[in-house]
């Protein structure tokens, strides 16, 4: 199968291209290599795909739907898998504009190509963010109607739209929400991340709050699996990707002292307002849908992520982090 896959130089957009073409997929990767973070390590993610025969990339922006329709002109696509996306919560708070622009047009432009050319399959990468503070375990059929962050709301928009989608034209379409992923070569501006990084160089690890919030941390690889097996034909359906096992803040902090051999340096602010105390997934209908749950456990990807990061410090270690 050809398959697009948007963000392909994204955290979970590339290690979704590999997945891909390690199992007989030709993937033709999308990405504008925007600098909402460090350039550098979208560009280190491609190059470890364009080693793969079956991988094709073209840099270009979702919201340009003139380019992006020649595109799916030109090519005999199968599949998409639309990973391309602004991310993170408190960022959203200070530039929502550009969150909805590819969040929710970009994927509009997405789904009216799939249309136009019938292409069935279609798969959105959503989060758990939708979950706001409600109820725990956090299950699909929930209400999702009161996002906390502009990021969240476009997500919201960009879900409803692809029902939208299904109803009128008959798409098959997946909603993955994942739950706060993390790995190698992770997002600058996410916890583990930053708590490697800030470990590492004996620099002040900030914590909001008093690090005993929870996050169902949920590995890359994990993540990138569920997302090929949501290729499946399944019609219109929204699947929670996450561990099933919530952890708090202070003890991935543990954790990781433990593996690099260093005392954290705690810098303490207080909790911010678009955060939630906890996220945790229900994951039954992944494992009824999709035949999928994790196979990581906490320890083993924290693990992996350290070593990428020992491994890459070099540069690594110089990246902007964000706020």
């Amino acid at each position: 199968m050809r398959v697009l896959v948007t963000g392909c130089a994204g955290f979970i957009g590339s290690k979704v291209g590999e997945v891909l073409t390690r199992n007989h997929h030709d993937v033709l990767g999308v990405d504008d290599l925007n600098d909402a973070y460090a350039t550098r390590l979208k560009e280190w993610r491609l190059s470890q795909l364009q080693r793969m025969s079956a991988f094709t990339f073209c840099r270009l922006d979702i919201t340009e739907r003139k380019v992006l329709r020649e595109l799916f002109h030109s090519q005999r696509i199968q599949a998409v898998i639309n990973l391309a996306a602004r991310a993170g919560v408190r960022q959203s708070l200070r530039n929502p504009w550009v969150y909805y622009e590819t969040n929710v047009m970009g994927t509009l432009n997405l789904l009216e190509l799939c249309r136009e050319l019938k292409i069935e399959k279609f798969v959105l990468a959503s989060t758990s963010s939708l979950y706001g503070d409600g109820a725990r375990p956090f299950q699909e059929d929930q209400p999702t109607d009161r996002p906390l962050s502009p990021y969240a709301a476009s997500k919201k928009a960009a879900e409803t739209l692809c029902y939208t989608y299904h109803r009128l034209f008959g798409m098959d379409i997946t909603v993955l929400r994942y739950f706060t992923v993390y790995g190698p070569a992770g997002r600058p501006d996410m916890s583990i991340f930053r708590f490697i990084r800030w470990i590492s160089e004996g620099e002040p690890l900030v914590v909001y709050g008093d690090g005993s919030q929870q996050r169902d941390f949920t590995y890359v690889d994990d993540v990138a699996n569920g997302t090929l097996l949501a290729l499946e034909p399944i019609g219109y359906e929204v699947v929670n990707i996450g561990s099933d096992r919530p952890v708090s803040i202070q003890h991935v902090i543990a954790l990781l002292e433990k593996k690099l051999g260093r005392t954290a340096r705690l810098e303490r602010h207080p909790p911010h307002p678009a955060d939630v105390p906890a996220t945790w997934a229900d994951i039954g209908k992944a494992r009824r849908l999709l035949g999928w749950e994790p196979q990581t456990t906490l320890e083993g990807g924290l693990h992996a992520a350290v070593r990428w990061y020992e491994e890459n410090r070099s540069w690594a270690s110089r990246i902007a982090l964000g706020d």
